[in-house]
């Protein structure tokens, strides 16, 4: 990713999406920039939604185990509220938030804060996840990482359920979802 030098001195924001698949290291993605952001000196603040809490109650923790502290929250409005006097603003599982994310987004980035989002791309039946198509149109850079396919090995986009449920929102990790290419996501 190439950003323009800063010779003015002026803060510049602008909004970063990681997307992908279950497994394909999101978190792990967000959690590394952020914590390059710590190391420059940067002020850092982290939401995830408050129905995530799969690994804690309170941090984002990719698969992996690495975590970071976060701030839950149940409204994206209160990212404004929460972030005050930052550089930057990590936010995770964004296929979660209600859909004034994208302009709660959009808010930061004209403010000069650098916006770092991660999130599903697609859902369980391969669709289109919550409210990403719009920061994925809105976003200055875009990063698509992929899982390794469970069934033959090669690059995994989509995540198979393994369950019977049909309802959009199922939290979990590799008890409920596996990834898969496109072939075996489809051939099953």
């Amino acid at each position: 990713m190439f950003i323009e030098p800063n010779i003015s001195g002026e803060r510049r924001g602008s909004i970063e999406v990681i997307c992908g698949s279950m497994f394909s290291g999101k978190t792990e993605e967000l959690i590394r920039r952020l914590k390059r952001a710590k190391i420059a000196n940067l002020k850092v603040e982290i939401f995830k939604p408050a129905m995530d809490v799969r690994f804690d109650q309170e941090a984002v923790v990719s698969h992996d185990a690495n975590s970071f502290p976060s701030y839950p929250i149940d409204h994206s409005q209160k990212i404004l509220l929460l972030a005050n006097q930052v550089d930057v603003v990590g936010i995770d599982e964004a296929q979660f938030f209600d859909d004034q994310i994208v302009s709660v987004c959009e808010t930061l980035a004209a403010k000069g804060i650098r916006v770092i989002v991660a999130g599903l791309d697609m859902d369980y039946l391969g669709k289109p996840f919550g409210q990403m198509p719009q920061l994925l149109a809105v976003a200055d850079f875009i990063t698509k990482l992929h899982a390794i396919c469970v069934k033959c090995g090669n690059l995994a986009s989509i995540s198979f359920r393994k369950s019977a449920d049909a309802s959009q929102i199922l939290l979990g990790a590799t008890d409920s979802y596996e990834p898969r290419c496109r072939k075996c996501y489809y051939e099953t």
